[in-house]
């Protein structure tokens, strides 16, 4: 958390236009980026539970 701070602080004193621009930007992508993480989320949990289906017989008779 303090390296992206302090790389945006470098940003800011370098080239300021393009450090507000990205300031602007990022919670519009990180928006648009949100359904692919919740659709991660989702595919990962039904993976899982086929992983716990299959391995619920071995639990079984451990």
């Amino acid at each position: 958390m303090v390296v992206k701070f302090l790389l945006f602080c470098i940003l800011l004193v370098l080239c300021w236009p393009l450090a507000i621009l990205a300031l602007f930007l990022f919670p519009l992508v990180w928006l648009l980026l949100l359904p692919f993480r919740l659709v991660g989320l989702v595919v990962t949990g039904l993976f899982e539970f086929i992983r716990a289906l299959f391995l619920l017989p071995a639990r079984m008779l451990r």
